[in-house]
């Protein structure tokens, strides 16, 4: 017997998150090809290393306007609640594969919250940082020692944003019918019930 399946993401947010994903793929490649000489090939995927400069912070920029969209959907669902510090008390049974034991998590459990909230900090970041050294529009009006400060800081976000990612990509991959949430909009209702069920409950509420 099928499973009854409960709706977790809208279709505007899912291809909001999927073209998020794109120009982070985009973002990433051609500011890689800057990042060290030896990945400057990377600037052929986009016509040669002038075309991947000045794609580079438009891609960027796309990146964060949508994250913005996303941003304004979900950031009360990522409030750390007390139900979250019980469940970040367990976090170690999570990884030793015991999804039994652990407290019941809303929409959202603590560590996918951490993820959302160090996106966005990295992503406001490169933006900031990014501006201060966008040639020609607006390196000008800052100074050279304000835009090597500006580089480092960009670099370090970059690497967070990669590496929050890739933790955001695992975790999908890790917990069996999560991919699912974001390719099809819906979940099973054992899969809330299990991973997520308080949110189960006030989905369920009144059925």
């Amino acid at each position: 017997m099928s499973q009854r399946l409960l709706r977790r993401y809208e279709d505007g947010e899912r291809m909001n998150h999927w073209f998020i994903a794109l120009m982070f793929v985009l973002a990433g490649l051609s500011g890689l090809a800057f990042f060290h000489p030896s990945l400057f090939f990377l600037s052929h995927l986009f016509g040669g290393g002038s075309w991947a400069r000045i794609l580079h912070p438009f891609l960027g920029l796309l990146m964060v306007l949508a994250f913005l969209i996303l941003f304004a959907r979900l950031w009360r669902d990522n409030l750390v609640t007390a139900a979250d510090r019980e469940w970040k008390k367990h976090a170690g049974r999570m990884l030793r594969g015991d999804k039994a034991g652990m407290p019941p998590a809303g929409k959202y459990n603590y560590a996918q919250k951490m993820v959302f909230w160090a996106m966005a900090v990295s992503l406001l970041v490169l933006l900031v940082t990014g501006i201060m050294f966008w040639r020609p529009w607006f390196a000008p009006y800052f100074s050279i020692g304000m835009m090597r400060v500006a580089v480092l800081l960009h670099s370090v976000a970059a690497v967070v944003l990669v590496a929050a990612t890739i933790m955001h990509v695992y975790a999908a991959i890790w917990v069996k019918g999560t991919v699912r949430a974001m390719s099809r909009g819906t979940v099973t209702e054992s899969w809330a019930r299990a991973n997520h069920p308080l949110w189960h409950q006030e989905v369920t509420k009144g059925r």
